[in-house]
């Protein structure tokens, strides 16, 4: 197949200039991060540079409420969120403690699937991709939906909210039947706990014994919150809306915006952070010295060592520059479940290699903005932490993410007057048509 890939390269590689003659910001980005500017939206804001223009520390709006608000107030009423911040980007406002009461109760009573859904769909073909399971398992949910193709506001609301509840057991049941199919363990299908919170039954469900302690469920209910949403921009989000724009159902919206996420450059990224600091951590003599940490970043970087992509995986933002709020709120949080779980030594590893990679980054590459720690960073350590299998990171992320991207959906169905269509412009130059006896071999 070599010669067929060869002539791909040839007639399809744009000489990286042209992208400075003809004005095109590549991935829609300008040097500094800052994307171009492409829809408006209500759900949330990110700001990284002040009114003049300088780079500031990250922040996070949910319905223009601070993430760190949020964080703090959860944390100091000791209290888990999911369903709190879910009705706070549906419904653009926080809920009374009725409506409240109300949402989790109505959410609770759509978290099951259609009888013999399980047996029938999830443990029918097993993968270890769990993206690629639970989008054959969102499209077969569409076989069971009578009105899959309304797109009344209310229907796909409905919809949403079902999809909401229901992430967490397509996940989790594609990632027990992988395991006991490919792994040889033994299979655990435990139903959801209605009485329980979203993060309680995630654990709940994975866990062979269903059990689990209290600051485990609210550092996991804490980071499903950090990822529920970051803006219209994302690659996944504007997904959505550019699916949403031409007219398709929620199914299938959904599992484009899945299908975005899964890549490595954008929801599977925290696997990498964990994997490299393991590597980190297994070929070096003394995870105290700081200068035998920075050379090994150093070779990171320079494609000699790790998976050899030149890459520090979680460090550095396409928006963020001091620093992402994201990783900041979910820090606090990882010291007290490091302190719980008895892993005190790896916590400070964490944290040298957060300050140290920035030093050895701008040493070794000219950078247009600063670089920090991103939240990929130390949710994957939060995942080890949590015993979770490396298989369900990406769709522990979907199971957050699929709050943003229903909220999204309804907010381009009312607004939504032409499918987003933007412009791509020929690089090339008009040619003949050659007769077949005239085309050299």
């Amino acid at each position: 197949m070599n010669k067929y890939t060869e002539k791909i390269k040839k007639n399809s590689i744009i000489p990286l200039d042209f992208y400075q003659q003809y004005d095109v910001k590549k991935g829609l980005r300008d040097v500094n991060g800052k994307g171009v500017l492409a829809g408006l939206t209500n759900i949330s804001a990110i700001h990284s540079f002040d009114d003049n223009g300088d780079p500031m520390a990250g922040i996070l709006e949910y319905r223009a409420i601070n993430i760190k608000d949020i964080s703090e107030n959860l944390k100091a009423e000791n209290r888990f969120g999911f369903e709190e911040i879910t009705y706070l980007l549906l419904f653009g406002e926080l809920p009374t403690l009725e409506e409240l009461t109300t949402f989790t109760q109505e959410l609770a009573a759509k978290r099951q699937l259609p009888k013999d859904f399980v047996r029938d769909i999830i443990l029918e073909a097993t993968s270890c991709d769990i993206m690629n399971s639970i989008s054959r398992s969102i499209l077969s949910l569409a076989t069971f939906d009578s009105k899959a193709n309304e797109m009344t506001l209310e229907n796909v609301l409905d919809q949403s909210l079902c999809l909401i509840a229901n992430f967490p057991l397509l996940a989790i049941y594609a990632y027990q039947a992988y395991n006991h199919y490919e792994n040889g363990k033994s299979l655990y299908i435990h139903y959801p706990d209605e009485n329980l919170t979203t993060a309680q039954n995630i654990l709940r469900l994975l866990r062979p014994d269903k059990q689990f302690s209290d600051i485990e469920a609210k550092v996991l209910d804490l980071a499903l919150i950090l990822h529920m949403e970051h803006g219209g921009g994302n690659n996944s989000t504007f997904t959505t809306h550019v699916v949403t724009s031409s007219g398709t159902d929620t199914y299938a919206s959904v599992v484009a915006s899945l299908s975005s996420l899964k890549g490595s450059k954008h929801g599977g990224a925290n696997i990498q952070v964990a994997k490299m600091l393991d590597n980190i951590w297994e070929n070096i003599s003394d995870p105290s010295d700081e200068a035998e940490i920075s050379e090994y970043l150093r070779r990171i970087l320079n494609k000699e060592a790790f998976d050899r992509q030149g890459l520090i995986y979680g460090m550095g933002h396409a928006i963020y520059s001091v620093s992402d709020p994201r990783a900041e709120v979910l820090k606090s949080y990882v010291k007290e479940l490091a302190e719980e779980k008895g892993l005190h030594d790896e916590y400070n590893f964490y944290k040298k290699i957060e300050r140290l990679a920035p030093q050895v980054i701008a040493q070794e590459r000219n950078m247009y903005k600063g670089v920090s720690a991103n939240v990929d960073f130390y949710s994957g350590f939060v995942y080890q932490m949590l015993g979770l299998p490396e298989e369900l990171y990406t769709p522990l992320f979907a199971i957050a993410r699929i709050v943003g991207w229903s909220a999204h959906r309804m907010e381009e169905m009312l607004n939504m007057n032409k499918i987003i269509r933007p412009a791509y412009e020929s690089v090339l130059t008009t040619k003949k048509y050659k007769k077949i006896e005239d085309r050299n071999a």
